[in-house]
This record gives C-alpha cells, sequence and structure tokens, in this order.
C-alpha cells in the first residue's frame, strides 16, 4: 500500500490518459481492447509503495485505487520503467523477460497493453 504523499511521475500520463479516452481516437480504443488494466506502479522497488491505478479500456476511464473485480491483467512496474515502457522507450517483452514489468492475469490481454493505447507526451 502507498503511503500518503507518494508522488509518481506516471500520474502526468496517467492523467494524460483519461483526457485521451474522452477523445474520439480514446472511444476508439476503448471498442478495440476493451479489457482492464490494473497497473502497480512503485516509485524505487516493485511491491514497495505501489500506487495502484486502473485503465479501464471498457468504460473507457483511468482511475487511482484497486480495480473492483477481477482485472484482466495486472501489471507491477517501478515508476521510471512504466515511463519508459508507455512512451515506447522500453519494449514491453524485454521488461517482463529483465524482470522490469511483472504480469498477473490473462497474456493475451497483457500482449494488447503496448505503447499505442497511451496518448503521446504533449511537447511543452
Amino acid at each position: 500500500m502507498a503511503r500518503p504523499g507518494i508522488l509518481l511521475k506516471s500520474a502526468a500520463l496517467l492523467d494524460q490518459m483519461k483526457a485521451h479516452l474522452a477523445t474520439d481516437a480514446g472511444k476508439d480504443l476503448t471498442k478495440k481492447i476493451g479489457l482492464v488494466y490494473q497497473l502497480n506502479i512503485a516509485p524505487k522497488k516493485i511491491g514497495v509503495d505501489e500506487v495502484i491505478y486502473v485503465v479501464d479500456l471498457r468504460e473507457g476511464k483511468v482511475t487511482q485505487g484497486a480495480f473492483e473485480g477481477k482485472p484482466d491483467a495486472t501489471f507491477s512496474f517501478k515508476d521510471d520503467d512504466f515511463l519508459a515502457i508507455a512512451s515506447g522507450k522500453m519494449n514491453p517483452q524485454i521488461a517482463f523477460i529483465r524482470g522490469a514489468m511483472k504480469i498477473k492475469g490473462s497474456l493475451s490481454a497483457a500482449q494488447k497493453f503496448t505503447p499505442d493505447i497511451f496518448p503521446k507526451p504533449s511537447k511543452l
């Protein structure tokens, strides 16, 4: 369980994801994928002080807190590794093999969790 006040770098990307899912491209994504992912993101070490997010591509929403029910796939990562995967800098399969990402649940659902589902970072 996360300690109060933990700030993740990935929180900004997940906020962008909320807005992205409200767009036409986001709605297409929801129709195409239709799965629920739970993300357990840790500041430094998988399993320690994780902050939990749900990327619900059935309903088209992103929420903080555990999914009520059973997500299609649950991923655990460190904050930096999640950002690297979401931005396409790290291949998800390689992250899994290296132990930078852990997966529970359906592997076929997990394989649809690619950088393509995330909005491209906006240039500041």
